[in-house]
């Protein structure tokens, strides 16, 4: 609705939900790593990317953004950035220059907060493409008790930073539990740890059988977990792994 029908490179793996929403309003689409982005992108129209990547953590350098950027905008193309796990990283964003037309940004409230049952999201861009999102969208967006939560949260920067702090030492925690039981992670970031396995299916099983749920990865085969709520859950975690690594041997 915001542009015609366009030809749109994805950043693979990638949430299945943003090529689901382009292929289903009309956009041809081409599925990219980021060794193929430079060689393919004079002939995109739009570029998608989440920023570090989910489910492997891995993250594009700011400025290789700001030059495909750069390329797309040039001719009237759009970078569109998720950054929905960005919050503990911030010098790798580049929602300060979501001003700049052709770049888009979005921004997630419940990774970081832990929130994700608040359902709550932000776009930055240029004005004039807000505009047309607000009147596509309509006045209801978000309740009122959202935007509370929200507003306390946000304006809480000392919370953010111990809440940073957390984040970081639960998943380097997490990192070494996984190496403990011969999992060692194949990429991951702040907000939680990517392992690749031959046998991920079969690990996904013997966690959910033990009430301990992660996600599941095909291609390639992987799982990814999300930090332990708690010291208890990382024990039981640990524990879980450990009787996983004594049965595969």
């Amino acid at each position: 609705l915001l542009r015609t029908a366009a030809r749109v490179g994805v950043l693979t793996p990638c949430y299945a939900e943003h090529p689901y929403a382009w292929q289903r309003a009309g956009h041809q689409l081409l599925a990219l790593d980021e060794a193929h982005v430079e060689a393919a992108l004079d002939g995109l129209d739009v570029l998608v990317l989440v920023n570090p990547n989910n489910p492997t953590g891995q993250r594009v350098a700011r400025e290789r953004l700001l030059a495909w950027h750069a390329r797309l905008a040039a001719r009237g193309g759009w970078l569109l950035v998720d950054e929905a796990f960005m919050d503990n990283t911030p010098a790798d964003s580049v929602v300060d220059c979501a001003e700049r037309p052709g770049l888009i940004v979005l921004r997630s409230f419940g990774k970081f907060f832990g929130l994700a049952g608040v359902r709550l999201g932000f776009v930055a861009a240029e004005h004039s493409l807000l505009l047309r999102l607000a009147e596509l969208l309509g006045p209801w967006t978000v309740n009122g008790p959202t935007r509370v939560l929200a507003q306390a949260s946000l304006s809480d920067e000392t919370a953010q930073r111990a809440q940073a702090q957390r984040c970081a030492a639960a998943s380097q925690r997490l990192a070494h539990v996984l190496r403990s039981a011969g999992l060692a992670p194949s990429g991951g970031c702040d907000l939680f740890q990517y392992v690749r396995s031959e046998h991920a299916a079969r690990l996904h099983e013997f966690l959910a059988r033990r009430g301990i749920l992660v996600r599941l990865f095909e291609q390639p085969a992987a799982v990814r977990l999300g930090l332990p709520a708690c010291a208890a859950d990382e024990q039981r975690l640990a524990q879980a792994l450990a009787a996983y690594q004594k049965e595969a041997a």
